[in-house]
């Protein structure tokens, strides 16, 4: 891994509140009790069986496939609203490292417990996100102009809610969904248009009138 898509990596870490994931064994803490449940999966299995004798098979895969797509083509939205009054303010991105990160000489350039903000070692990253209603006609064609300005290759369209693969089909850019709402609660949006870029060393986090 390249020094620079480590940076990159602890940059989108600290976007996302996270950090590398460990495991480990904390022993038993209180009481233990024999689970007495029925295992779910041979309660799937039983529901499958009894499906597959009655002839419902079919149906039931025709249903979670209606399901699945449904899904897809529109996740759950974010709890979000249309701005009704503007704002902005900064986030520092600084996260504490978890672990040694090395570059892909093996040369370690962050170690565990360093505070580090990711920008101020990557003075080239311009990135821009814009978070929209995918449904509100006037929320995309402000995110499509903001596009164009800012260039298509530094500029991310994230929606909290409506359809990302049909304005994908009908606008032919690339949108995104901001599934589980996520970046949302992070960044503690409540209302959208929102513009998230770099302004120095910190992210400057507007919500504008649309």
């Amino acid at each position: 891994m390249s020094k620079f898509a480590a940076l990159l990596g602890l940059l989108f870490a600290a976007c996302l509140g996270a950090s590398p994931a460990s495991a480990k064994d904390l022993g038993v803490i209180g009481h233990t009790f024999t689970i007495g449940e029925q295992d779910i999966l041979e309660v799937i299995s039983a529901r499958l069986k009894a499906a597959e004798k009655e002839g419902r098979i079919d149906q039931l895969q025709r249903e979670f496939t209606r399901r699945v797509e449904q899904k897809v083509e529109r996740p759950n939205p974010a709890p979000v609203r249309t701005t009704t009054y503007a704002r902005s303010w900064l986030f520092d991105p600084t996260i504490t490292v978890k672990e040694d990160y090395a570059d892909h000489r093996g040369r370690v350039f962050a170690r565990a417990g360093d505070r580090i903000n990711p920008l101020e070692r990557l003075p080239d990253f311009d990135r821009v996100m814009l978070f929209i209603d995918g449904d509100d006609t006037r929320q995309v064609e402000w995110a499509l102009k903001e596009m164009r300005a800012a260039g298509e290759h530094r500029t991310r369209i994230i929606l909290t809610n409506g359809a990302p693969l049909e304005l994908m089909r009908r606008r032919g850019v690339q949108f995104y969904f901001d599934q589980e709402a996520r970046l949302v609660e992070h960044f503690s949006l409540e209302q959208v248009p929102a513009k998230i870029a770099r302004e120095g060393s910190q992210l400057r986090i507007s919500e504008l009138m649309p």
